[in-house]
């Protein structure tokens, strides 16, 4: 893609208050992005989207992401066939963080060890152990 749909960045209270979509990528040209389950709202996974991605993800519906590790963009489930339909897109007050509501095909695994969520693991608090447990729902 060449041309991404968004609108110039304005003034705090025009990014804040207006209806332009104005989002802000950082120093690499990357944005993160949370997808949820749309029916649910369980988070369950975190990537990160350049320009390309995110108006990808606008145009197609599907989720599109942008691999550091690859350096390309990868769209979810294109090779496990866990794709993510995008059923609402959303950003914070600042415009700095995108918010997927997902529904995804497939076994419905989001996390690439096959897991319906990437958070899969929890770490009790007061306990002063620091070991990570395994939820056994995920």
């Amino acid at each position: 893609m060449t041309d991404a749909p968004f609108a110039a960045r304005g003034t705090k209270d025009e990014i804040e208050e207006g209806s332009a979509f104005a989002p802000k990528f950082d120093a690499a040209g990357l944005i993160p992005c949370i997808a949820a389950d749309a029916d649910s709202g369980e988070v369950v996974m975190f990537a990160w989207m350049n320009a390309d991605a995110l108006a990808r993800t606008i145009a197609t519906g599907q989720a599109t992401y942008w691999s550091r590790s690859r350096q390309k963009l990868w769209r979810k489930g294109e090779e496990s066939g866990n794709t993510q339909s995008v059923v609402e897109l959303r950003t914070d007050c600042d415009q700095d963080i995108i918010l997927l509501k997902v529904r995804t095909a497939g076994d419905g695994a989001n996390c690439h060890t096959g897991r319906r969520s990437c958070f899969y693991r929890l770490l009790p608090l007061g306990d002063g152990s620091r070991r990570l447990v395994f939820d056994e729902a995920q």
